[in-house]
């Protein structure tokens, strides 16, 4: 099966400045993936690279079998909503439908049409007097409507309030399990990327520190608590993320494919918040591995 995002040492860098570097990773197609890292780790120009936008200093990129930017069929793949959710402010609403109409071979009027009379858009309204869930709403829909194998949305409901966050998400999911289309959604927020994604990436300083299906992820980490020792005792299968220490006691995050049958440590499964945090927090925010052996 065909990967819808799939990356091979990808790297950008903008004058003496690495923002992405040695980038590998692999996702399968259709999955809904939440890109999560602080601010100024590559997020954003992963996604730029990915639908387009950009091209990569280093390395290989390839979305749903092909190059991104190489023609109207492979821009054809791809949906993209920026932060800002992009819109025209003298533009309607109507008019947004009929433009999107022209750039878009596969432009699914009707899927444009119903969505834009559920939400209470007014067609006659402009853009630029839409609240920011509304314009949220109509970007998507934009996206959408362009009937695209995979959306790239770089955090387009960061400014939203609580209530439109929800509206945006679940309207998002909605559309998932309707047509199929896999989601790439960068996020601050681990409580949305939780509901909604089924994928986690994690970039931290311009690398990929963390990847794969979350159910997974969450399985193979395990928190250890007991009398103090060193990390570097434990079995070579128990990949240390982060340890602290007392006097006399020792806490591990670890990564195991494997049963922990030490009695001596007290195990516990750990959430997407903290292990997401555990690794943002990172000594140097890299792993003791190479990169490669940490993501499978």
């Amino acid at each position: 099966m065909t990967a819808m995002l799939r990356t091979r040492g990808l790297g950008k860098r903008y004058r003496r400045r690495w923002a992405l570097s040695d980038c590998t990773l692999e996702v399968p197609a259709g999955r809904v993936v939440g890109l999560v890292g602080p601010n100024g780790a590559g997020k954003s120009t992963l996604l730029g690279l990915a639908a387009g936008m950009s091209a990569p200093t280093a390395g290989e990129i390839e979305v749903c079998g092909g190059r991104p930017g190489s023609g109207p069929a492979q821009l054809a793949k791809v949906g993209f909503v920026a932060q800002d959710t992009p819109t025209y402010p003298g533009l309607t609403v109507a008019e947004h439908l009929r433009l999107g109409a022209r750039l878009n071979p596969r432009w699914d009027a009707g899927l444009a049409r119903e969505r834009v009379e559920r939400l209470g858009l007014d067609p006659a309204q402009r853009a630029g007097r839409l609240s920011g869930g509304q314009r949220a709403q109509l970007a998507l829909t934009l996206g959408l409507a362009k009937r695209p194998e995979v959306l790239l949305l770089d955090e387009p409901i960061a400014a939203l309030d609580p209530l439109a966050r929800r509206g945006f998400l679940q309207d998002l999911m909605e559309a998932v399990a309707e047509h199929g289309v896999g989601v790439v959604l960068s996020s601050h927020l681990i409580t949305d990327v939780e509901r909604v994604c089924d994928h986690l990436v994690v970039l931290v300083a311009s690398r990929v520190v963390l990847a794969g299906d979350i159910e997974d992820l969450l399985a193979t980490h395990h928190l250890l608590t007991g009398p103090r020792r060193d990390p570097a005792t434990l079995p070579a299968d128990q990949h240390v993320v982060t340890a602290s220490h007392t006097d006399r006691q020792t806490t591990l995050l670890v990564r195991t494919a494997s049963p922990i049958l030490d009695p001596a440590w007290t195990v516990r499964g750990v959430g997407l918040e903290d292990l997401v945090l555990a690794y943002l927090d990172a000594p140097a925010a890299a792993p003791s591995r190479p990169a490669l052996e940490v993501l499978r």
